[in-house]
């Protein structure tokens, strides 16, 4: 070590039989970074399971300073009460709708929305200990913590084993839980519980990468040849084809009608839930739980938008939208709110 320290400090391994204590982990470092080291040592009363010392090391290093994002709100979209429909509806009714701007109209509703929804709706919860572990575990687990702390090697041991014993039972009887949860799921017709339940039980999801083949399907393992594939295959997706008759070089000019509440309905119950929400925070499940105030509201962000004022009570439109062609493989994603009113 390159800093004076308590001999306490400074081993890392300790034998089983206690007699002995060696140096063997060392936390290795950039030459670079090296004058950033503040100081290294060990922490032996750290439980970690293991007959080697917790190595850590103290670090001075000034980072590039980044803007902060603003953390969305997770909403508990399974448990929204009834509270905050009523105030919702409430507070709509209280809205003019005479002669008012699309986004002053949009930005009122959207507050109501929010505000309402993070005094009312609970936090969706995260769990980060393991799922599996029940309350007999953790208590375990703490006296053995504690056991570690007082140098109680033999308690430390017993109790080691009698946690992985109730660990490993815990766990294969929360799989068979999950397994018959899946299994009905599966008889039931319930797809997006069923593949939620299996990645929640299966865990993240690693994305094996393939190889990337010529248009005569060999692989490719030159950087030069799979760059080149790249840009081959990105120039036909975004290729015209002049011999389709839907694709139009000209602008639109012709007025849109004006969205009805038959497809606001329409599109609030086909509308896929779940999903993330958009830059307004807003998920759709918190306009599908108002229903009819939802049409009525968002059917007239779409007459009130169908075009910019030019005078008194008169508006006019020009699409600025190119249709894309059939095969376009690329496709814009509205937020979800956002999707009531294109």
């Amino acid at each position: 070590m390159l800093f004076q320290q308590h001999k306490r400090r400074l081993y890392t391994w300790t034998s089983p039989d206690g007699q002995h204590r060696n140096q063997m982990d060392y936390i290795l470092c950039s030459q670079r970074w090296r004058s950033s080291i503040q100081s290294t040592k060990t922490r032996p009363g750290a439980d970690c399971g293991s007959d080697h010392e917790l190595l850590i090391a103290k670090f001075r290093l000034k980072l590039k300073k980044i803007g902060k994002t603003i953390r969305p709100f997770r909403y508990d979209l399974n448990q929204i009460p009834y509270d905050y429909t009523v105030e919702v509806r409430n507070r709509f009714k209280g809205l003019d709708l005479i002669d008012r701007v699309p986004d002053e109209l949009w930005n009122e509703v959207r507050d109501i929305v929010q505000e309402t929804g993070i005094k009312t709706i609970p936090v969706e919860k995260k769990c980060n200990k393991a799922k599996w572990l029940s309350g007999e575990a953790l208590q375990i687990a703490v006296k053995r913590r504690e056991a570690r702390s007082k140098g109680e090697k033999e308690r430390h041991k017993h109790l080691n084993a009698e946690f992985q014993r109730i660990a490993r039972r815990d766990k294969k009887a929360f799989l068979s839980d999950q397994c018959k949860e899946i299994e009905e799921n599966n008889s039931m017709g319930k797809t997006r519980d069923l593949l939620k339940k299996i990645r929640d039980t299966k865990g993240t999801f690693h994305a094996k990468m393939g190889s990337i083949k010529d248009r005569n399907g060999m692989d490719l393992t030159e950087a030069e040849d799979i760059k080149k594939r790249w840009q081959e295959y990105t120039e036909e997706l975004y290729k015209k084809d002049h011999h389709d008759q839907d694709n139009h070089d000209g602008v639109i000019t012709h007025l849109e009608s004006d969205i009805l509440e038959c497809e606001v309905k329409r599109v609030l119950e086909s509308i896929t839930t779940n999903k993330a929400s958009g830059g307004d925070g807003i998920p759709v499940e918190l306009f599908q739980i108002l229903k009819d105030d939802a049409m009525k509201y968002t059917s007239k962000f779409g007459k009130l938008s169908s075009g910019h004022r030019t005078g008194k009570g008169q508006f006019s439109f020009q699409s600025q939208r190119k249709a894309m062609p059939k095969n376009a493989q690329t496709t814009a994603q509205l937020h979800s709110s956002h999707m009531l009113v294109k």
